[in-house]
């Protein structure tokens, strides 16, 4: 028994060489280079717990530290620019944005009403801009029934401005505060005849000098007369760019200003028509026609009126102070076969 010790010691011992030599080979790098003996690895400290939403190294999420409630709203996206995106618009539009629904707008107005036009009639200058002073708190259809025979009777400034105060009344008493009105065309004519030998000024501030002509007047006159562009700020223009939140302004000056900044100046007589033929046939003061609307998918006040397609149409106005002289017909009845604008139809 003895002897069997130091026989196994010997196994052992030879063994043991065995595997040193053979991890010894092992560590060799290619090329016979031992390989760099790393230093020992220390042991890592305790990781803090990173905050609740946060990715830690090896790429898992850090738990949170308190659960979110089971009933909280889900998080809102954040889309580029750092805007919150979501099915409802954002309660404030940028500059660039409203810059580009307010165009747009105008766009699909320029297709539904191609006919746009200035709804009073006139052959001149000094007939359009008499008639533009009529039309103040009145209908354009009772203004083109009543200036034919103001006309006839006085057809230049000379002969309004010589003519009998109490007969020129009785012509325009159907247009409503007679008197006024009388007393603005005939001083408005002897201006003309006084300060610009009987022509009406191609400019502005000329325009605005005469008696019963002020911003508005003057800018349906230059844009439409002189082919000079203005926007015509009445009580539809300033309804609609109001309910369109285009300006919040409330005085017609700031209204012209805010707008205008939003188009081309070669665009803002034709605005001015667009806008003013839609606030007269389908958005209402009152009941605008929502689904009748062309506009409805960038109308911001979409739902104040009757949005039943049905219901909306029975609100549309063609002919009773919205579509003077006119037959009662939609706007689609106005294009020709070939989709060309065909012209308006006159009354008789």
């Amino acid at each position: 028994m003895g002897e069997q010790v130091p026989a196994e010691a010997k196994k052992a011992t030879k063994a043991a060489e065995a595997g040193a030599a053979a991890r010894s080979a092992a560590a060799e790098e290619p090329g016979g280079k031992p390989a760099r003996k790393s230093a020992p690895k220390k042991a890592a400290p305790a990781r803090k717990a990173a905050p609740a939403g946060r990715v830690t190294p090896a790429g898992r999420a850090a738990p949170s530290k308190k659960a979110a409630p089971s009933n909280a709203e889900p998080a809102v996206k954040e889309a580029p620019g750092g805007k919150a995106g979501g099915k409802k618009p954002p309660k404030t539009e940028s500059r660039t944005a409203l810059v580009r629904r307010a165009r747009r707008i105008n766009r699909e107005l320029a297709e539904a009403y191609p006919y746009a036009h200035p709804e009073l009639d006139f052959e001149n200058p000094f007939q359009l801009i008499v008639a533009t002073v009529l039309s103040a708190q009145t209908t354009d259809l009772r203004v083109n029934q009543t200036t034919p025979a103001l006309f006839a009777k006085y057809p230049t400034p000379e002969e309004l401005a010589a003519a009998n105060p109490e007969e020129v009344e009785e012509i325009l008493r159907p247009c409503g505060f007679f008197r006024a009105k009388t007393k603005s065309v005939m001083g408005l004519s002897k201006a003309l005849v006084e300060d610009f030998g009987g022509e009406v000024p191609g400019r502005l501030e000329d325009l605005v000098k005469l008696p019963g002509v002020g911003r508005k007047t003057a800018f349906v006159v230059l844009g439409n007369a002189f082919g000079r562009p203005g926007i015509t700020v009445d009580t539809h223009f300033q309804r609609l760019v109001r309910r369109w939140k285009w300006t919040e302004e409330t005085e017609p000056d700031k209204i012209e200003a805010a707008v205008g900044a939003l188009f081309p100046k070669t665009e803002w007589t034709m605005l001015s028509h667009h806008v003013i033929f839609h606030g007269r046939r389908i958005c209402h003061a009152r009941k605008p026609a929502c689904g009748a609307c062309p506009i409805a998918p960038l109308c911001p006040a979409y739902g104040e009126g009757e949005t039943d397609p049905e219901k909306a149409k029975k609100l549309l106005k063609y002919e009773k102070g919205g579509f003077p002289g006119q037959r009662l017909k939609p706007p689609q009845a106005y294009l020709d076969a070939g989709g060309i604008p065909a012209p308006p139809l006159r009354a008789g």
